[in-house]
């Protein structure tokens, strides 16, 4: 016999099983996003990638750099030693000249004619020479014979000294006329290359009053300050390299020449100088130079491009291992103007990390391009 359910319980019974499947659906579905692996495209450790340069084994010696100006072998502001009316001037600015060339004359009018009084003096003086030493010669012959008395003989004498020491002063005074005749020329007192000269004539010019400068370039002289401690290893007539500062040249053949026994009283600093060759002309006077000093023996060390060398917390570059950075920290011997550097390093170097960037650390892993 067949129970008799009423119709409100088989409603609770259907709710109650409709309730118990969508727990059930929940819990699987829950237990279904626990255990599902990781979407694609999550994110993932970043390996930098570096570019890394060879270097090269050289043999170089440990040194310091300092910086000077460079002055010419000699110069001078050359003028008239007389004055007058400047005439010609026979050069101009950039011209080489060698010793004894004329620079510029003056006009020669005034000198000239007092040159010609100055021979007319002379033949005058040595007319009345002549003749008064005749007149002493035969009072003397007579005075002798008794023709004429010692006080006649005695002034004729005095009358051709007198007479020869005019002349001598008339040839002095021509001497005189001559030598400033001739310093009308203005001549170069040494090979050199003029910096400035006038450009016009006519001006009336005073004695020693400058119009040429005249530099020699053939040799330059850079004058620097070295500290009391490398003094002491500087030896003169030392070959010492020197670079340009704002150019690309540099000479491996200067000297030292000078080493100065008293230091800069406002410095504290050994003034140097180093005789630079510049007979082609690759160097600028007045311009500033690097002197590099060499400190110690000749070593094995490594020449890197400077875009591979960090000064941070002291000079040092970075090297891979293994696929990771190891620092490095080197000595800088040596700065070329090709952008190079020459360093000593505690182990030899293969290849360095160009271009390094700020973020790199130590044992960071990295990938090689």
């Amino acid at each position: 016999m067949k129970p008799n359910l009423k119709p409100s319980a088989v409603r609770v019974f259907a709710a109650a099983g409709m309730a118990t499947a969508v727990l059930s659906l929940t819990a699987c579905q829950k237990a279904d996003a626990s255990s599902s692996p990781p979407a694609k495209g999550s994110a993932q450790e970043v390996v930098p990638t570096v570019k890394v340069v060879s270097a090269r084994t050289v043999r170089a010696a440990p040194s310091e750099s300092v910086t000077g100006t460079l002055f010419p072998a000699q110069g001078l502001m050359v003028g008239f030693e007389v004055g007058g009316r400047l005439s010609v001037v026979r050069v101009k600015k950039g011209q080489g000249v060698k010793k004894g060339d004329v620079l510029a004359q003056l006009d020669p009018e005034i000198a000239d004619a007092q040159v010609a009084q100055a021979e007319a003096a002379v033949a005058a003086a040595e007319a009345a020479s002549t003749m008064a030493a005749d007149v002493a010669a035969r009072n003397e012959k007579l005075q002798q014979q008794g023709g004429v008395s010692e006080v006649a003989h005695r002034t004729a004498s005095a009358n051709a000294a007198q007479a020869q020491a005019q002349w001598m002063a008339a040839k002095a005074q021509l001497a005189q006329a001559r030598a400033s005749r001739r310093r009308h020329d203005l001549r170069a007192p040494f090979d050199g290359t003029l910096i400035d000269a006038p450009e016009q004539t006519g001006a009336t010019v005073a004695p020693g009053t400058p119009l040429f400068n005249l530099e020699r370039l053939d040799t330059l002289l850079l004058k620097t300050t070295v500290s009391e401690a490398l003094r002491s290893q500087l030896e003169p007539g030392a070959k010492v390299r020197v670079e340009s500062v704002g150019a690309r040249v540099s000479s491996d053949e200067a000297v030292v020449r000078t080493i100065l026994p008293s230091a800069d009283p406002a410095t504290r600093r050994i003034p140097v100088e180093l005789a630079v060759p510049n007979a082609d002309g690759r160097f600028v006077a007045h311009t500033l130079a690097r002197a590099v000093l060499s400190l110690g023996q000749v070593q094995d060390a490594q020449v890197l491009p400077g875009t591979a060398l960090s000064a941070l917390n002291g000079d040092h570059v970075w090297v891979v291992a293994s696929g990771q950075v190891r620092r490095v920290d080197v000595r800088v011997l040596e700065r070329r103007e090709q952008g190079e550097v020459v360093v000593l390093a505690s182990s030899p170097l293969d290849s360095v990390v160009d271009h390094p960037t700020p973020g790199l650390s130590q044992g960071a892993r990295v990938s090689v391009k």
